[in-house]
């Protein structure tokens, strides 16, 4: 690991299975580490960050292929699970952290934990990590979910650096499915990790739309975390009247979830 940076924020970088993983720190606190989504970037997650770190110290990195992190051979889930672990292994932290995971970054946190179980103080996963009770793409979604993907590919052509996504559009299709994959197992993960989980999930992941995916989606976003909490008792859930964009359009209520979370009657492992 080396670093650079001033007084307020300061920035390292991980190196491991040939990628560059960049990392920052920032605040003073309790240890949290955070952990971006699919086509998610530091910088795109600036105002979180930085309601969290007036009570937290928090590390952000960006995944291989995002922002400052350099490009890759590969990018699959186990490709970007490497990179947490590299960035855990490099920390030096007072204390077990707090790890919060948005979107793809919520299955990261869960699959780690469960490998980790001293490693981790608590989990809040935001909008991700979900055990849908059915695929969430289907064949008729798959023409949409290119598109989506190209169109994702597409915004992030001329962004400043921090901002970037190097990945292809068949690669972000791809890993897309992929997920899917993954939480359909996730369950046995969550078996394996016995500290609290906190779980801040969208009312409307799809939108508000009464026709096409969107119903369908929602439904299955809401009946997945359903089945978590009656199975597992250590996960409780806040919902937001949101979309999956919620960790930008409603970043203050996240934080606000998350500090009250971490009061000393809330049962958090301190």
């Amino acid at each position: 690991m080396t670093a650079t940076g001033d007084s307020t924020t300061r920035h390292l970088t991980v190196r491991h299975d040939g990628v560059t993983v960049a990392v920052s720190r920032s605040g003073r606190g309790r240890p949290l580490i955070l952990c971006p989504g699919l086509n998610c970037t530091q910088a795109d997650l600036h105002e979180l960050i930085d309601l969290l770190r007036r009570d937290h110290e928090v590390v952000a990195f960006d995944l291989r292929g995002h922002g400052l992190s350099s490009a890759a051979e590969r990018y699959s889930f186990d490709a970007f699970l490497g990179d947490l672990r590299a960035v855990m292994r490099e920390l030096e932290l007072p204390s077990a952290p707090l790890l919060v995971g948005y979107s793809l970054g919520a299955d990261l946190a869960v699959h780690y934990a469960a490998e980790c179980h001293d490693g981790v103080a608590g989990l809040v996963l935001i909008d991700g990590a979900n055990p849908l009770p059915e695929p969430f793409v289907t064949d008729i979604d798959l023409v949409e979910f290119r598109e989506m993907a190209r169109h994702t590919v597409e915004r992030s052509e001329g962004s400043d650096r921090a901002r970037q996504v190097l990945l292809s559009a068949e690669e972000v299709f791809e890993l897309g499915l992929e997920m899917d994959v993954v939480r359909a197992g996730i369950l046995e993960r969550y078996r394996k990790v016995d500290g609290a989980v906190r779980m801040i999930m969208s009312s409307a992941i799809a939108g508000r739309s009464g026709a096409g995916r969107a119903p369908r989606h929602n439904r299955l976003w809401r009946d997945g975390v359903e089945r978590l909490v009656r199975e597992r008792a250590n996960v409780s859930v806040s919902w937001l009247d949101a979309d999956h964009r919620l960790v930008f359009t409603h970043a203050p209520d996240i934080a606000e979830i998350i500090r009250s979370a971490h009061q000393p009657d809330s049962g958090w492992a301190s």
